[in-house]
């Protein structure tokens, strides 16, 4: 017996009309790499930049000195950078601190702005007081009245700077109305708080001492939603026939964001595709998932493989404790795949595992029937779900128009990829390395692993 659910009808949702000719969708780290530093040259109003990471190496110095350079040929274009607070203070995992010298990129951007006078601001923006709890996980670069959306930070391997490269989403959507929006709510929400500083400058304050700062920062940042100008509902767009987009944000538990997502999968009627880098689903994905496959929904699942994890470590290599991760989500996608063995072998279920030699594996997003796209950096996982600052954007295309586009896209995924035909394909415990299996089952006995899930 199948079980149907109603599609949402996204009645509170925002968006506005789109232009098939005006989204690319591009398929590799060095086109990306490419576009972007083009759009940096030709930018005449305004580049703002906002990811995880600006990471001192060979990309992020052909990026920031292109934005320095832009900045030097038009002293009147607006330039913003916004990076995590946290990780843009630490330096690289085993890296040495030295005393009473600030560490990490941060040092970099100092002197990189010492160089060239200050003139392209880089900002920390503190999400929490601890980077366990929560980092700047907002995505999207706005370069004139084009969005440019990847879940890629700036460094050598998302930008394959050499032969090495970390696969995302690279989306390019030329729409003045959404390039205001976030670049708007930006502004608003990180240039008005007391709890943004820049890093690119020596007096940076310390974390301890905007604490309270960075508690109301989060707090305003949980209440606001982007604001579209000259919007319908996503609705009345499809009504219309209308390709459309809306974009979502969402920090904390329970947020907007969230629950679109939740409502998006519960919407599949034939088809459900979903990738994440790290199988951990929050408990509200599982549950669509499993009612999707009730209901008849093929469901395509595609999991990185945890030799194309970036934080997978070599055996022969020295052991960290961080290197478990990948193991961590082999496990649980083990138990997934046991659970549904039965779907599994009638194909109302596939799990695909993309590894690329030592190349790594990044990308996130949900494609739901012929008609949803949603693009993310959120990793649908409970760490996403409840602490990090997140968005997305939503494309409804009720007339196919970017079907070749979207198609194109998967497939280039896909083609590294290895389906699951039995949940034993994929190895157990007893199968890790000894360090590894040693670390884990001593987590699993004081039941640390379920902390490990939600906050990782």
């Amino acid at each position: 017996m199948r079980f149907f659910t109603p599609r949402p009808t996204f009645t509170e949702l925002p968006a506005i009309g789109l232009q098939a000719q005006d989204i690319h969708i591009l398929h590799s780290a060095a086109s990306f790499k490419q576009r972007l530093l083009q759009q940096i040259a030709s930018a005449k109003r305004r580049i703002i930049l906002c990811c995880l990471y600006l990471q001192h190496d060979e990309a992020g110095q052909e990026i920031l000195d292109a934005l320095y350079a832009a900045k030097k040929a038009s002293p009147s274009l607006e330039v913003f950078v916004f990076v995590d607070w946290h990780r843009g203070q630490r330096g690289l995992i085993g890296e040495q601190k030295i005393p009473g010298k600030i560490a990490g990129n941060a040092a970099w951007y100092q002197a990189q702005s010492a160089l060239h006078g200050g003139t392209v601001p880089i900002y920390g923006v503190p999400v929490q007081t601890r980077e366990l709890f929560g980092v700047l996980h907002l995505k999207g670069y706005v370069i004139d009245d084009t969005v440019i959306y990847s879940g890629a930070s700036i460094n050598n391997v998302y930008l394959q700077q050499f032969e090495k490269y970390r696969h995302d989403r690279y989306w390019l959507i030329k729409n003045t109305t959404l390039a205001d929006s976030m670049a708007s709510w930006m502004r608003e929400q990180f240039l008005n708080s007391s709890a943004v500083h820049r890093l690119d400058q020596n007096q940076v304050p310390a974390t301890r001492a905007i604490r309270s700062d960075i508690r109301a920062s989060r707090e305003k940042m949980k209440k606001a939603s982007y604001q579209l100008s000259i919007a319908q509902s996503l609705p009345t767009l499809s009504q219309q026939k209308a390709l459309a987009v809306t974009n979502i944000v969402g920090l904390g538990n329970n947020n907007r964001l969230n629950r679109y997502i939740c409502q998006l999968l519960a919407s599949a009627q034939k088809q459900l595709t979903i990738c994440t880098p790290y199988f951990n689903f929050p408990l509200a994905i599982t549950r669509e998932v499993n009612r999707a496959i009730k209901r008849g929904v093929k469901v395509q699942i595609i999991v990185g493989d945890k030799l194309a994890n970036d934080f997978f470590i070599p055996p022969d290599q020295a052991f960290k404790a961080i290197s478990c991760l990948p193991y961590l989500y082999e496990m649980n996608l083990r138990r997934f795949a046991k659970k549904h063995q039965q779907d599994i072998a009638s194909g109302a279920l596939k799990i695909q595992l993309w590894r690329d030699g030592d190349n790594t594996y990044h990308l996130k997003g949900i494609w739901v029937d012929e008609l949803y796209t949603l693009v993310t950096g959120n990793n649908l996982n409970p760490r996403a779900f409840r602490l990090d600052l997140e968005n997305a954007l939503l494309f409804s295309d009720p007339q196919g128009e970017l079907l070749a586009q979207r198609e194109a896209e998967l497939q280039q995924i896909l083609q590294h990829t290895k389906l699951v035909e039995h949940y034993q394909d994929l190895q157990k415990l007893n199968d890790y390395p000894p360090k590894v299996r040693q670390f884990l089952a001593r987590l699993s006995r004081v039941r640390l692993d379920r902390l490990a899930y939600r906050v990782l």
